[in-house]
């Protein structure tokens, strides 16, 4: 994020790739101390980013990984805390219920119904709230103030407001999100309307498809996506509406790519 001034971005909102996951990254991190260094250079370097009092959004969960568990969601809120974050709220993000079948780790205990022999399935993902420091609500205009108003009805009618987000995953097979662990539109939905206003700045540090950018834009707000593979620059133009169609977002707004030496792109 060295491009990325201090304190110049308002929120983060991100899903760093699953740890070794055997569906989608498969031996990609060569031990998960690595797994965790990464993670701890995007929060020192988040943390350094965010304006004071603003929030950080992170979606992980622990993962299992040839029979072994990893505990990725305790580790991260520690790395969080020790770059200097406070740990605010912790999310979980139930799936539906027809998302799992009984699978072979779950239906052991129904082939051998006896203790010891319960492995559930996993239908929920954590979202942890980071906060970097305390906001000053006075530092806000009464005019961005109303212009960033939440529909109390959208927060009632679909439960913001408990710790129990219930959101539709991305099927497999959409065109967008090819070989891509992406999370569904409405987790960077809700996390920039609750925690920015408009016109501000929202961070993905693994930007992937582009799905944070493309609410981002859609909600007003200016948006940063890093990402290390080139190949998904044209989903995130495309994702976004800067592939030259048409859409209903203002015109004037711009796309631009800033490559790095080492492959990373902002």
């Amino acid at each position: 994020m060295e491009e990325i001034p201090d304190k110049s971005v308002h929120l983060a909102v991100t899903s760093p790739p699953y740890f070794n996951a055997p569906f989608d990254y498969k031996d990609l991190f060569e031990n998960y101390d690595q797994y965790l260094d990464v993670l701890g250079n995007m929060a020192k370097e988040s943390f350094r980013v965010l304006d004071e009092g603003r929030i950080f959004v992170l979606n992980i969960d622990d993962m299992l990984v040839n029979g072994d568990k990893f505990p990725i969601v305790a580790d991260a809120i520690k790395i969080f805390q020790q770059a200097g974050f406070r740990y605010r709220d912790r999310l979980i993000w139930k799936k539906p219920d027809g998302y799992l079948r009984i699978s072979r780790r779950s239906g052991v205990i129904l082939q051998n119904p006896y203790p010891m022999y319960f492995y559930p399935d996993n239908l929920l993902e954590s979202i942890i709230i980071f906060q970097k420091g305390k906001f000053d609500y006075k530092s806000i205009s009464n005019e961005v103030r109303e212009k960033s108003k939440v529909d109390t009805k959208e927060i009632q009618n679909n439960k913001w407001y408990m710790t129990l987000w219930e959101m539709n995953n991305v099927m497999p097979g959409s065109v967008l999100e090819k070989d891509i662990a992406a999370f569904p539109e409405q987790l960077p939905y809700r996390a920039i309307k609750l925690f920015s206003y408009v016109d501000e700045t929202v961070l993905d540090p693994f930007a992937g498809s582009g799905t944070t950018m493309k609410i981002a834009r859609q909600l007003g707000r200016n948006s940063i996506g890093i990402e290390i593979k080139k190949s998904l620059i044209p989903i995130i133009k495309k994702k976004a509406g800067f592939d030259g169609q048409k859409t209903l977002t203002p015109n004037d707004d711009t796309f631009e790519v800033v490559e790095r030496p080492t492959g990373w792109i902002k």
